[in-house]
């Protein structure tokens, strides 16, 4: 093993902990059969005097690091990292590593950082992030102790004593009914943007199946939903100030956050909102508007790291459901091209599923023959859990009709998944689902949307919701002249006049075209009437010269003032 000394950097800060670099390979000596990587020659390119500069061909690099002694005053195993393609890569992960042990020198918090960091190793493969534990160690936190948002919503209940009964009431019902089922799994420090606005989706959603069932005039999915109410326009407001009057107390009384995520999070106004195009003039604007957002962020933050995403998406926008025209979905279709869930992406924009239906298509409802998939299951989520099982009303439950160049797309995915599963071997779990993981299981519904996020950022283009793409595949088909009824039944509305009243605003370039061609109509030369017309005389204004009937040289029809 070829080592080097990585504490010159140090200086004499006994704070700050010992750590060498190293290379080795695995080769094995033909003849004694042990393993030579400590010195193998290999390792470095031979100058003819047993030196020379390392291979860069041969063997990985690695990093050995002192660890702080137990309690006891025993001594622990140094942290051993190998594997690394280059010694940058290792010095890095050594700095990282060094840098978050010489955050407090009190011998117990040192423990702390070192029970975290390998606790994070083990589970994450790499370390935790430099900031968030020097957060934790400011605010004197368990390092090793995570905890989420129920825990908190809990801590949060209890200080509210002197409040009024009917607010604190309204506080509990709040936490029990939507932001534990939703949220109150995931852990405090990581709870995102994203997360409170899928909490609100998600809400609207079951709003929308409650609408369907009241309107399907069934009596057993009428008395389904018997008992439940839709969460109105106020309430979902409401909610979300319940949660950020809970985050501001964790971020003023204990310090357990530096940023609020359900201050930035838009909801939809109380007048159900139509899709609004976004034409060249409103990018302009949204730009100007999301830089002044990005700048508003970073000087709260005070130099911290900002999240792109989070500013991306909060940013304000005309409307809270925008629609991209045809040139940005195809932007967007042939940046994700490459993404190993574009087909997902590309099924959802042009035949405007819904996400839960996309995450729940399953290959033998694919047929390929006829270019048609069926719409027969879904993932929704319930909180943070995914749910599978059927379409919640019989229009959902549906078989949609594909165009060509989608099932070709279709059929790229199906050869990538076969390549995926020999990859993972007997790690394969076979679903039978058409988008997976790497291994065959199920996609979370949110890492969908979030990589969703996380490509129109990347592609460039002013921010849409992942249901704005069913949006915009509504709005292209009734823009291209597709039959109402064929665009209802397509995206599994209960009625057209659903349909309708939903979609109302078209591309502007068609509207262009529709106004063109009505003007059309009238663009022929003028042909003479033959038949009874109006007298001039009738239709003359006070004060002007009218002519008589004679001269009008036709029979005269009095026609009666309205």
């Amino acid at each position: 093993m070829m080592a080097r000394d990585s504490n010159a950097a140090a200086g004499k800060d006994s704070n700050v902990a010992k750590g060498t670099t190293f290379k080795i390979c695995r080769c094995i000596d033909p003849e004694t059969g042990k393993n030579i990587s400590k010195t193998c020659p290999k390792l470095r390119r031979s100058h003819g005097d047993g030196g020379g500069r390392w291979s860069t061909t041969h063997g990985t690099w690695g990093y050995q690091l002192e660890l702080p002694a137990n309690a006891d005053g025993k001594r622990r195993n140094p942290l051993r990292r190998s594997g690394f393609a280059t010694l940058e890569d290792a010095e890095a992960e050594l700095d990282h590593a060094r840098g978050l042990l010489a955050l407090d020198s009190e011998p117990a918090v040192r423990r702390q950082i070192t029970k975290l960091m390998l606790s994070v190793l083990k589970d994450t493969k790499s370390l935790p992030d430099t900031e968030e534990v020097r957060r934790k160690v400011r605010t004197r936190q368990d390092l090793n102790r995570h905890i989420t948002v129920a825990e908190w919503l809990e801590e949060f209940l209890k200080r509210k004593r002197s409040i009024e009964a009917t607010t604190k009431r309204s506080y509990e019902s709040h936490v029990r009914l939507y932001l534990n089922p939703y949220l109150g799994e995931i852990r405090l420090d990581r709870l995102r943007v994203s997360d409170i606005a899928g909490m609100f989706d998600a809400i609207e959603e079951f709003n929308d199946i409650i609408a369907a069932e009241r309107a399907s005039g069934d009596p057993s999915r009428v008395a389904s939903v018997r008992y439940r109410r839709p969460v109105g326009s106020t309430t979902l407001h409401r909610i979300r100030a319940t949660l950020r009057h809970a985050l501001n107390i964790a971020i003023s009384q204990d310090r357990l956050l530096d940023f609020n995520p359900a201050a930035v999070v838009e909801l939809a106004p109380a007048v159900r909102p139509k899709p609004v195009i976004w034409t060249e003039e409103k990018v302009i604007q949204w730009r100007k508007d999301h830089a002044g957002h990005l700048d508003r962020v970073k000087r709260a933050r005070e130099g911290k790291r900002v999240d792109p995403i989070a500013a991306y998406i909060g940013a304000s926008r005309p409307s809270p459901v925008m629609v991209w025209t045809p040139e940005q979905t195809s932007a967007f279709l042939a940046y994700a091209r490459r993404d190993r869930l574009f087909a997902l992406y590309r099924l959802i924009a042009v035949r405007g599923l819904r996400r839960g239906e996309g995450v729940g298509v399953r290959w033998p409802d694919v047929i390929f023959e006829k270019g048609r998939i069926g719409v027969h299951w879904q993932i929704t989520q319930l909180g943070w859990d995914p749910i599978q099982g059927t379409p919640k009303t019989d229009a959902s439950d549906r078989e949609i009709a594909v165009d060509a160049e989608t099932m070709t797309i279709l059929k790229e995915h199906k050869k990538r998944q076969a390549a995926e599963r020999l990859a993972a071997g007997e790690d394969w779990i076979n679903s039978g689902f058409v988008f997976t993981d790497e291994i065959g299981r199920p996609l979370h519904p949110q890492q969908v949307t979030d990589r969703f996020y996380w490509l129109c950022y990347q592609a460039g283009l002013p921010p849409i919701r992942l249901h704005d793409l069913r949006h915009g595949a509504a709005t292209a088909m009734l823009a291209a002249g597709v039959d109402i009824k064929i665009v209802q039944e397509t995206l599994g509305h209960t009625s057209s006049a659903f349909t309708r009243d939903t979609y109302t605003s078209v591309y502007p370039e068609a509207a262009a075209a529709a106004a063109e061609a009505t003007a059309a109509l009238f663009a022929g030369p003028a042909v003479p009437v033959s038949g009874p017309v109006m007298s001039r005389r009738s239709t003359a204004q006070p004060g002007t010269n009218a002519k008589t009937d004679g001269e009008a040289g036709g029979s005269v029809i009095p026609m009666p003032i309205r």
